[in-house]
């Protein structure tokens, strides 16, 4: 069967109903997908493999505590509040945080300690992250929810979020998507206001070659035409990029460029980009684990001027300069 690639004009015109406009994660595969797809990004040679798998082992134990840690839900009265206010159900930034939440870290924690040798520097970053007190390890939530990069701890922000992820996917897992608001800020996460970390193209059924961007927090997805920029929303300088074979004349890195599973969609509004994958061209194309493991596309797009429009949560930025500060949407 020849599927039919919708041009920008055809998707705006669409009856929007029409398209499902949520996808909920998974409760029961979540993680274990994310997992499997590092590891088979880590076996094709990846510049960050070791990280991969590693990474790859703390998915492993997020979805066992899947299995064991349940979130409070929200009640009737805040549901019907965040869709009078057009805000996010449970909002990671300005809501109340489950205390529990440090809970789940600890037993992360005791997961990778348990899945295999650790290497002396990673030892040391355990120990640490257990020995910080309630106090200090939610003001580091706080300032990665806040982005504000000056107060993150890069080798600790990975297990933070991995913590706050396990509580905001459990709670986004059984919402209906019927009750989730509509935003006034369209590129942040419908569930908990949280920016995507990259968007997928789909493959079959009802969401069949709609794009989907992917909350890089409670992994919930929401349809978003590919006609705009997801940072910005604007419809102006929307481009394409991928890697190709250097030197290459112009229609061999066209050729390149259509059969790349993984893009980078850039605005020249607001200079900033976010990856973009296909599942017509790699079925288990997994949007977290595809966007950390693809930093030569990153190196590119800085190259040509281009900024994130947010950091990938397991991959934060030493040091970010206010004027290189990924832009946001709110």
């Amino acid at each position: 069967m020849v599927q039919r690639i919708l041009a920008a004009g055809e998707i705006e015109s669409l009856d929007q109903s029409a398209i499902p406009r949520i996808r909920t994660p998974e409760r029961a595969t979540i993680f274990m997908a994310r997992a499997a797809r590092l590891r088979q990004l880590a076996e094709r040679g990846n510049p960050i493999a070791g990280y991969l798998l590693l990474m790859a082992a703390l998915a492993d134990a997020q979805q066992e505590l899947m299995g064991s840690f349940k979130a409070r839900a929200p009640g009737a009265e805040s549901i019907a509040t965040a869709q009078l206010h057009s805000m996010p159900l449970v909002p990671a930034l300005s809501g109340v945080r489950d205390p529990a939440w440090r809970d789940v870290l600890i037993s992360l924690l005791d997961k990778i300690e348990a899945a295999g040798p650790l290497t002396p520097t990673l030892k040391q970053l355990i120990e640490k992250l257990r020995s910080l007190d309630a106090a200090t390890l939610d003001a580091q939530a706080d300032a990665l929810f806040a982005q504000r990069f000056a107060e993150v701890d890069p080798a600790s922000a990975p297990f933070i979020v991995a913590a706050l992820q396990v509580v905001w996917t459990d709670l986004a897992a059984d919402i209906d998507p019927r009750e989730v608001p509509y935003l006034e800020t369209p590129g942040l996460c419908p569930v908990c206001g949280s920016h995507p970390v990259a968007s997928t193209v789909r493959l079959g059924g009802a969401y069949d070659n709609y794009r989907f961007l992917q909350c890089g927090l409670c992994a919930t997805q929401w349809h978003m035409v590919r006609s705009k920029c997801s940072n910005c929303d604007s419809t102006k300088g929307i481009a394409y990029h991928a890697l190709g074979t250097p030197d290459a004349d112009t229609q061999t890195k066209e050729a390149e460029s259509k059969k790349a599973l993984l893009k980078a969609e850039s605005c020249d509004e607001c200079h900033t980009y976010r990856k973009i994958g296909y599942q017509s061209k790699d079925y288990d194309f997994e949007p977290f684990a595809d966007d950390l493991a693809s930093l030569t596309l990153d190196l590119l797009m800085g190259e040509e001027g281009y900024r994130r429009a947010s950091p990938h949560p397991w991959l934060w930025p030493e040091q970010v300069d206010e004027q290189e500060r990924p832009a946001s949407s709110n």
